[in-house]
């Protein structure tokens, strides 16, 4: 599983022109799932999510978390994180998980997530043409892999 953070001063998703999820400060986390992952990956990706510490503290240092920040957090899947462009231009996401694998996983990534978060989680629509809107703050993006645990 993959993950592309972004901290967020705001963020907001439309789906069909409708605009159906918003947050304030907090994170963007776009999610890639792939065949391979399981329970253990999501367990240990939502755990460095809620406490990776990318905000300012009083002294202008990235120390706070977003929990410690009361932020919120938008989280959008995204099979185009897998993408392989090692071969051609045109990318491959032979990697990306099909949606009858994807969806429980990421579906379950939600609910852990959801109960992790002390702040509000807000969401896209897996499959969805999605138009994503944010305003990076810093710009911080950080690209967090699970299967580079160690």
């Amino acid at each position: 599983m993959k993950v592309v953070i972004q901290r967020v001063s705001e963020s907001s998703v439309r789906i069909n022109n409708e605009i159906t999820g918003h947050i304030g400060k907090g994170m963007l986390v776009l999610v890639g799932i792939e065949e391979e992952d399981n329970n253990e990956d999501i367990e240990w990706l939502v755990n460095k999510i809620v406490n990776l510490r990318v905000f300012d503290d009083e002294d202008g240092v990235m120390n706070l978390s977003v929990n410690q920040i009361g932020g919120d957090i938008l989280a959008i899947s995204q099979f185009t994180l897998h993408a392989s462009t090692k071969k051609g231009n045109r990318p491959s996401y032979i990697k990306a998980a099909k949606p009858d694998i994807a969806i429980p996983l990421y579906e379950q990534l939600l609910d852990v997530l959801g109960h992790a978060l002390q702040g509000h989680l807000a969401t896209g629509q897996f499959g969805a043409d999605m138009k994503v809107s944010l305003i990076n703050d810093g710009p911080v993006t950080i690209i967090i892999d699970s299967k580079n645990k160690v």
